[in-house]
């Protein structure tokens, strides 16, 4: 590269580098934006993982989720979180498994379309960690379960006009308990979920 250009690119990025980093999402918890938000499903994530004859772990992901978050950085306690996800959405990237886990032997889709879960409390447990207590309702049980979320970040969507917060959420139940047997004790009964979330509102 000439040595003469460098300057001007130096002064060209010293320019723009303020503005690109004022676009980057912040971690910071009080800087997230209080309101209403929907999931934004392309984006949105559940994974769950059970053992395999106690040698590996087998991994799946629902995908497609909707629902609703309102959130108040200021008193989380008072924030509430209602969230879909179509059971038919499973998948494994194995098509057979996929049908299993779907027929009546399994998940039964067809007469449990639909897994929610609706929170009943929001504990801070720091700056950008809370305890969500709600009920799960799957496979035609509802029980309540405590998911652990942490605060990923927050900002102005860069594709369109609405802006974003995103949250990681972990949890774990017992599938039993929800009456899917199928396979046990040779296909675990706790399962470990996983979820990567992002809500969005318009600006």
């Amino acid at each position: 590269m000439n040595r003469a250009a460098m300057p001007t690119l130096l002064l060209l990025f010293a320019a723009t580098a303020p503005a690109a980093a004022a676009d980057l999402p912040s971690r910071a918890p009080g800087a997230v934006q209080a309101g209403a938000y929907t999931i934004e499903p392309r984006h949105t994530r559940v994974q769950f993982a059970v053992s395999h004859l106690g040698i590996t772990d087998w991994y799946g992901d629902f995908t497609g989720a909707s629902g609703s978050l309102k959130l108040d950085p200021a008193d989380l306690a008072a924030s509430k979180l209602e969230v879909t996800v179509p059971v038919a959405s499973v998948s494994t990237t194995n098509a057979t498994l996929d049908g299993e886990l779907k027929s009546a032997a399994w998940f039964d889709a067809a007469l449990f379309p639909a897994i929610r879960f609706v929170s009943t409390k929001i504990e801070p447990t720091a700056p950008d960690r809370a305890n969500v207590t709600g009920d799960l309702t799957f496979h035609g049980v509802t029980r309540p379960v405590v998911l652990t979320a942490t605060l990923n970040g927050a900002g102005a969507d860069p594709m369109g006009k609405g802006y974003l917060v995103g949250f990681n959420a972990i949890g774990v139940i017992k599938r039993s308990d929800f009456g899917v047997k199928t396979y046990l004790p040779m296909i675990g009964d706790e399962t470990s979920l996983r979820i990567s979330a992002a809500f969005e509102k318009p600006r």
